[in-house]
């Protein structure tokens, strides 16, 4: 596809407008809480926008499109819905229990509530997913959206370009603002991808007549509820399995959580996240409408290694105008950026709280904590460049289901390990470390000997194996509930209206899943 004068002026100038702003705001980043915590100061929209740019990222416009264009159709909306009744609880009953510690990061919450080896084994777990499979997957179908767009599918060198430009821009992006220049950059990617969604949308309705003759032809595509026996998301699914990874991925995944944890008050954390909730409503007809459509339009094309997931990309390569189309393209590029770099300050952020600072050097110095952040953030990014061109192989069923199957080992565990903990206040260490531990060789063996049940469900049963075994080590060996610090310094008072407007979140999701059942 040749680009035109007015797609290169377009998309410089978003970027422009982007690094500009993000890099003035965060020129003053001297402690490691300005660098990995925006020196927490941050408001609802940044934090309602940044959690929705961090989210959205290429793995949706190229994995969840993908999958609505491929068997799971409307479905695979459940990811957003289903997020938007997670938020409501991640706002109410998480949130204030983060911040009324003043936590850095999420594993730090389990020294708190276990001990300082629940912590590490956490921090462990979650670097290894990050690096070897969250920021892979994100560089990947970035990758593999400037492959679309403006190369050749069939050669596997231009997916390699694609990956490095990716993970080049998205480190020195990372490496010279920390959160703070995330998160205001955020403000511009997050609203540009729900006007670039938009557009697309309505360009794709427009050529194939209108809405009516999307549902009229591909009614199969567009029912929330799928057979039991569905190999991506069986209703059982949605019962029970979905839930785990929601609630690991809004409330104890750091990359998502990183920027409520840097609020200026409870308050505004809260805010900020049913602002998320809100937006994740309207995030399916945006990116699973225009999937579904470029099946209908180009559905015979879609071969080769990347089948479905080159659904998007397609769709605007094919009929988006010059000028619309670098805008469209700046917003999926950017939601590259943004997710990436959420990911690497995040990764980075762990492994400088919770690995260096917690076990080899106690009294880092300011700068050298900020720095040792900048140079892991370098490692990381190389090392998700390398793994990033494997994950074409059919074998891995879509990048969509890559990024879940392999969160199946660590989050069940992890959201086992909070939720006992915060429920039964005679939990002992031992079982928070056991929960941990446990939650990799129970997913591997159902993995291993029950590969055709649906990998949301494996995750609910080694999220009631580890349950069962706490509750039982609990019983045999009860401890005197641990006294966790509160913050005396922090506004704690709640937003007032948070329990209303979560109350109209779940209402207006119930009522989406009526209508597309």
């Amino acid at each position: 596809m040749q680009l035109t004068w007015l797609d290169i002026v377009v998309f410089l100038g978003f970027f422009g407008i982007v690094v500009g702003v993000s890099m003035y705001k965060s020129r003053k980043e001297e402690t490691s809480e300005d660098f990995f915590l925006a020196s927490r100061g941050l408001t609802w929209p940044l934090i309602g926008l940044s959690l929705i740019a961090a989210n959205i990222s290429t793995e949706h416009f190229v994995g969840m499109a993908g999958q609505g264009a491929g068997s799971a159709g409307m479905a695979i909306a459940s990811y957003e819905w289903m997020a938007a009744i997670t938020l409501v609880f991640v706002a109410i009953f998480f949130l204030p229990k983060f911040l009324s510690i003043g936590v850095y990061t999420i594993p730090e919450y389990l020294e708190y509530r276990y001990n300082p080896a629940a912590r590490a084994i956490m921090a462990f777990y979650t670097m290894l997913i990050y690096v070897g499979v969250t920021i892979a997957a994100v560089i990947y179908s970035g990758g593999l959206t400037l492959q679309t767009l403006f190369g050749d599918l069939n050669n596997p060198d231009h997916l390699l370009l694609g990956v490095w430009i990716i993970g080049s821009i998205a480190a020195l992006y990372t490496i010279w603002g920390g959160l703070k220049a995330v998160a205001w950059a955020d403000l511009f990617q997050g609203s540009a991808l729900i006007m670039g969604g938009a557009l697309t949308l309505y360009i794709g309705l427009k050529a194939i007549g209108g809405l009516g003759v999307l549902f009229e032809q591909n009614a199969d595509k567009l029912h929330m509820i799928l057979p039991r026996n569905h190999s991506v998301l069986p209703w059982t699914a949605l019962v029970i399995g979905l839930w785990i990874p929601n609630f690991y991925y809004w409330g104890l995944n750091q990359y998502i959580t990183q920027r409520t944890l840097a609020a200026k008050t409870l308050r505004q954390g809260q805010m900020g996240i049913i602002f998320a909730a809100l937006l994740k409503l309207i995030i399916p007809f945006i990116i699973i409408f225009p999937g579904i459509i470029a099946w209908q339009l180009y559905g015979s094309q879609m071969t080769g290694e990347s089948g479905t997931d080159a659904a998007y990309p397609l769709l605007i390569r094919r009929l988006v105008s010059p000028g619309v189309r670098a805008f469209i393209f700046a917003a999926i590029s950017g939601a590259v950026i943004s997710s990436l770099a959420s990911m690497l300050n995040s990764a980075s952020t762990i492994f400088t709280m919770d690995l260096y600072k917690r076990h080899f050097k106690m009294d880092a110095s300011q700068k050298t904590l900020i720095w040792t952040g900048r140079i892991t953030t370098l490692i990381f990014v190389l090392i998700g460049c390398f793994i990033a061109p494997q994950l074409g192989n059919p074998k891995f069923k879509g990048i969509f289901t890559y990024i879940q199957e392999f969160q199946g080992y660590i989050s069940p565990g992890i959201l086992a390990v909070f939720v006992f903990g915060m429920i039964f206040k005679q939990a002992p260490p031992a079982a928070g470390v056991t929960g941990l531990i446990l939650t990799v060789p129970v997913y591997g063996f159902l993995q291993w000997q029950f590969g055709e049940i649906a990998f949301l469900n494996r995750m609910a049963i080694t999220f009631a194996v580890i349950l069962v075994v706490m509750y039982m080590m609990t019983l045999a060996a009860p401890v005197k509930a641990k006294e966790i610090p509160v913050r005396a310094d922090f506004d704690m008072r709640p937003a007032t209206s948070v329990k209303l407007l979560g109350a109209v979140v779940i209402v207006a999701t119930i009522i989406l899943y009526i209508i597309f059942w």
